[in-house]
């Protein structure tokens, strides 16, 4: 059975696809509703302003990854096997979705000052979960260093809007689940 998806969801997917070439001041609501087969102005029955649709798009992705982070650690009690499953959760959502990694990167600071800091604040939860995991797995001595040792390994996966035009995704997850792991384990001897 084929999978649909709604109006509201084709829009977001087309507005993230639109923002991260042309960035958020270079694309206009007439031109997201084009890209959808609609007039611009149509598109506020769906979302109440172009930053509206900005701040669902990006609060949207960062309640998906702390999600899938909460459900992983529910799942493995293990640190180690929470970690490997937190990695190939993160690389799978960085190779499926390059394009909203480059909105979050370059236009959160578009959102209103609510949305940012809803977001700010789930991603710091999101965040916590790998935190914890480094620490129990004794990856790390205490959480300044696993925080540390997580925004590197979110560098990591979090590089695909650079290669994945042209890299396949069964060619690149290995790659980037092997090195954020190792990258990861060197937080040992980092300290």
């Amino acid at each position: 059975m084929p999978v649909t998806t709604s109006r509201r969801e084709q829009i977001l997917s087309e507005a993230a696809r639109l923002f991260a070439r042309h960035g958020f001041h270079g694309v206009s609501i007439d031109g997201i509703g084009a890209a959808v087969g609609v007039s611009g102005p149509a598109l506020y029955r769906h979302f109440p302003s172009k930053e509206g649709l900005l701040a669902e798009m990006l609060v949207g992705i960062s309640e998906h990854l702390l999600a899938g982070g909460q459900e992983r650690a529910a799942e493995h009690a293990d640190p180690a096997a929470l970690l490997e499953a937190l990695i190939a959760f993160h690389t799978d959502f960085a190779l499926r979705q390059p394009e909203l990694i480059t909105v979050q990167d370059r236009d959160l600071a578009n959102l209103p000052d609510v949305a940012r800091r809803r977001v700010r604040g789930l991603q710091r939860a999101y965040v916590e979960i790998w935190v914890d995991a480094l620490v129990r797995a004794g990856l790390a001595p205490g959480e300044e260093t696993a925080r540390v040792g997580a925004h590197a390994a979110f560098g990591l996966m979090n590089s695909t809007p650079r290669s994945a035009g042209h890299t396949r995704a069964d060619v690149a997850a290995p790659v980037l689940v092997a090195m954020t792991r190792d990258a990861l384990h060197a937080l040992r001897s980092a300290t």
